[in-house]
């Protein structure tokens, strides 16, 4: 049985002035701040000759990095690296830095969909567009879409699944607890399901965001 819709979303884009693109993503009560610098000059000795040079960084709430962080950061580089297009800007340095600003459950989905949007917002070539959905196994075998910290605490098994915009392949996949193959695809699905939601949301939010640009 699955159970429950995704929490409410919300997303500013372009709330930072100095960065080329930016998004503040709220997905329930978690929220993420995401600013992207680049296309920009390269130091030498990190300079790649037939693409760009892509940096990610995840920056806890408050304090030093911790390694769930660094979990998080290793997950958000290689889907960064892998959806920009880099051969297009050979020779320079795309940086993606994205801020926790408060975790109430999906915190690592709400930090890869606001990646997205501030690459979308910075004009960054992409191969495809990236969204990730979580989603939690209770004790019952029940599936619940987009838990909040609080309904996590009762999970057996919790899990962020990323998807690409055009054929809906499985980008990553995070999960802990205990779960069986049966119960792995189940949740797959459900959650291949709501990302088509997330996608909708991109584009609806850059038609407003540009609408708004217009005067509009």
């Amino acid at each position: 049985m699955t159970c429950g819709e995704m929490r409410n979303m919300n997303c500013e884009l372009g709330p930072l002035s100095r960065p080329d693109g930016s998004a503040l993503f709220t997905l329930g009560e978690s929220m993420t701040l995401s600013a992207v610098y680049g296309p920009c000059e390269v130091k030498p000795q990190k300079l790649l000759t037939e693409n760009a040079t892509v940096e990610v960084s995840y920056k806890p709430k408050t304090g030093l990095s911790s390694v769930t962080d660094k979990l998080k950061e290793a997950t958000l580089t290689n889907i960064c690296k892998t959806a920009i297009l880099s051969s297009q800007h050979p020779r320079t340095s795309i940086s993606v830095i994205v801020q926790e600003m408060q975790d109430s459950g999906g915190l690592l989905a709400c930090s890869i969909n606001c990646a997205c949007l501030a690459l979308m917002n910075a004009g960054i070539p992409l191969k495809y567009l990236f969204a990730a959905v979580s989603c939690m196994i209770t004790h019952d075998n029940e599936i619940i879409l987009d838990p909040d910290s609080k309904q996590l605490k009762e999970s057996k098994a919790s899990f962020t699944i990323v998807f690409d915009s055009i054929d809906k392949n499985v980008l990553s996949s995070e999960s802990s607890g205990t779960f069986t193959k049966c119960e792995m695809d189940a949740v797959t699905s459900t959650c291949c399901s709501a990302s088509t939601k997330m996608f909708q949301f991109y584009r609806d939010i850059v038609k407003k965001s540009n609408m708004d640009r217009l005067g509009h």
